[in-house]
């Protein structure tokens, strides 16, 4: 990668926890996973294994930190399947994929050839995984894998940067993050993708969002900072999780003062699980899971 993202350094430091979500406790289910560091120009932002997926209690995990372009030769993106005792198989190869499948309008200023990848989705037996950088959502049947484009986000929606992927409505909801860009024309909020790759717009005017959930049919949306165009430490726990009013179109606060999330996921009770600290921090360490139990009163 040029400068200033690039050059990469790599590593083998990313690993997947387990985190008993009443006492907070941390087991490794897998470690020595690909992981790589952006230059100190770009605030040396760390990229491991970017989500996980079960299908019938099969843990799959997307890795986003590998690649020759990451600084790790013989290392590719990928989707990684860990069996009970940690051990870790690759069954799709999605560097290569991306090299011989280019989007319509890649982004040439910042272009990842082993992609960002983000979010991973399970549906049915199948996995979906999106890649901001490009602008795509994925299909990957585990068991073969073989992988299929689902849509090519670029080719209607320009560079948007989708990141966060949910199941609704018998689709999707895709979040996106947008350019961190002063005055960008670019739409930020949540939209809604058919099992067809159709996309339409459901509400925007929010800023860098990384993670969506739905609850009681009602969307909520994790917004990475607010108040800036791009992200710096003055804007340090201005996070917020806002909710859809579907009468009137505005988005309603739920929680603020979070610090650079980047993803969030919703329990069967309605608890919404949100990875706080993810970049930007004094440490790479810092990094932690909250949670906020969704009130009653908030679902009226």
């Amino acid at each position: 990668m040029p400068v200033p993202v690039g050059p990469y350094s790599g590593g083998f430091t990313a690993r997947i926890s387990r985190v008993d979500p009443w006492t907070g406790a941390r087991s490794t289910v897998a470690d020595h996973l690909p992981s790589s560091q952006t230059s100190p120009a770009e605030g040396s932002g760390v990229s491991g294994v970017a989500d996980v997926a079960f299908i019938d209690d099969v843990l799959y995990a997307v890795e986003s930190g590998a690649g020759c372009s990451h600084g790790l030769k013989n290392t590719v993106n990928s989707i990684l399947r860990i069996d009970r005792n940690g051990r870790v198989t690759q069954v799709a190869d999605l560097s290569s994929f991306l090299k011989a499948h280019p989007v319509a309008h890649p982004n040439p200023e910042d272009f990842e050839p082993d992609g960002t990848w983000y979010s991973l989705v399970a549906v049915g037996d199948r996995l979906y995984a999106v890649e901001p950088n490009h602008g795509e959502i994925d299909v990957i049947n585990p068991r073969t894998g073989a992988i299929s484009r689902l849509v090519d986000v670029s080719a209607t929606q320009g560079h948007i940067v989708p990141t966060s992927l949910v199941q609704y409505d018998g689709g999707f909801l895709l979040g996106n993050l947008g350019v961190f860009e002063p005055d960008s024309s670019v739409p930020v909020g949540v939209r809604r993708v058919s099992r067809r790759g159709d996309i339409d717009l459901v509400a925007a005017g929010l800023t860098a969002v990384v993670g969506v959930a739905v609850h009681h049919g009602r969307i909520y949306a994790l917004e990475s900072f607010t108040g800036s165009f791009a992200p710096t430490p003055d804007v340090a726990r201005s996070g917020t999780v806002v909710r859809l009013n579907e009468r009137t179109g505005d988005w309603e606060t739920v929680v603020t003062g979070l610090s650079f999330p980047t993803a969030m996921t919703r329990g069967e009770d309605g608890t919404l699980f949100i990875s706080n600290k993810g970049y930007i921090q004094p440490t790479n360490t810092a990094g932690e899971i909250v949670k906020v139990r969704l009130a009653w009163a908030d679902e009226d």
